[in-house]
């Protein structure tokens, strides 16, 4: 309840009239290691292409250093044994690093849908997935950049015990506005 009142109260200004795009990127799976839970018993490949839309809640000192948030939304194809599906994400972000966002550093969780949950012998549960997410970023060439991020779909246990999520290891390239 004193969460709801503060932001109430907190003057309009401090929301901007509409979100800002930062950047696009285009992203791929590279590796088939797991971090967390179990190893996925199906190999995927990941393609999609993902958009950073600036919140309003950032604190960047007079250097131009310091943290944000943002909101990364995405769609793309996960293929594996069994077809492919549709996947749809939403996931905001806090992050840290320069305000031009050529260097980034960001961690966030959100929610997926899929078009498609099972894949083989591989049951994701349901179609919607929890997403965490972990990213790095560096400048690659004027407005490009090149990034690593680690994402994570999993029903955490909502639709049973026997499912499985998975990991994914990506490469990103990204344009910047």
């Amino acid at each position: 309840m004193l969460i709801a009142i503060c932001c109430l109260s907190c003057p309009s200004q401090s929301y901007p009239e509409e979100l800002k795009l930062q950047s696009l990127s285009i992203r791929a799976r590279v590796s088939e290691q797991t971090l967390l839970g179990d190893d996925a018993p199906e190999d995927f490949e990941v393609y999609d292409l993902a958009a950073n839309f600036s919140l309003p809640w950032q604190d960047y000192s007079t250097s131009g250093w310091g943290m944000g948030t943002r909101l990364m939304v995405s769609a793309g194809m996960l293929q594996a044994t069994g077809g492919n599906a549709f996947v749809v994400s939403a996931i905001p972000d806090l992050t840290l690093g320069s305000e031009n966002g050529r260097f980034t550093l960001d961690l966030g969780a959100g929610g997926a849908l899929l078009s498609k949950y099972r894949f083989g012998v591989q049951d994701y549960g349901g179609p919607f997935q929890f997403a965490l997410t972990f990213g790095v970023g560096v400048p690659l060439f004027n407005n490009l950049g090149l990034g690593y991020r680690f994402l994570h779909y999993s029903d955490a246990g909502v639709n049973g015990s026997d499912t499985t999520g998975a990991d994914f290891h990506m490469i990103e390239l990204s344009y910047r506005f």
